[in-house]
């Protein structure tokens, strides 16, 4: 009887957890505060699920979230990411206030705790150089002075 009213009470407690997997939007940015703390952040472009059948109006059908990297070992892994890369976040919901000049500012984001990628940006070819057509590989090269 303990363990129930033990797992009762830890499903009870207040809880702030968040596991996100999406892809990154854009390359992480690093600035430092003025706090001289160092921050990373990026963007986090998370699927929805299909809306239920018969859903009217506009169907939104992603969230994008802002993450943030406080720690040395989540801020350089961070880093790493190329765009659209697929990773796995787990971290905290925060709101972070500061002042921008006289006007309070807020942001809720998410506090990174962990994450790993899961999988690589798909690589695109560069577009093919254009061949030059067959008429044009014809015509002589004048340079300037000379006379054809």
């Amino acid at each position: 009887m303990a363990r129930q009213d033990e797992q009762e009470q830890h499903a009870a407690a207040p809880r702030n957890e968040v596991v996100l997997v999406g892809r990154v939007s854009g390359q992480a940015q690093e600035r430092e505060l003025p706090s001289g703390d160092l921050l990373v952040t990026f963007r986090l472009v998370v699927d929805r699920p299909p809306p239920p059948k018969g859903a009217v109006g506009r169907v939104v059908t992603v969230d994008t979230l802002d993450c943030a990297c406080w720690g040395a070992g989540v801020r350089r892994t961070a880093r790493g990411f190329a765009s659209d890369d697929v990773v796995e976040v787990t971290g905290a919901l925060r709101r972070r206030f500061w002042r921008a000049g006289p006007v309070p500012a807020s942001r809720t984001e998410v506090e990174v705790g962990s994450l790993r990628r899961l999988a690589r940006a798909p690589v695109v070819p560069e577009p093919a150089k254009r061949r030059r057509s067959a008429a044009a590989a014809e015509v002589p090269v004048v340079s300037a002075g000379q006379s054809s």
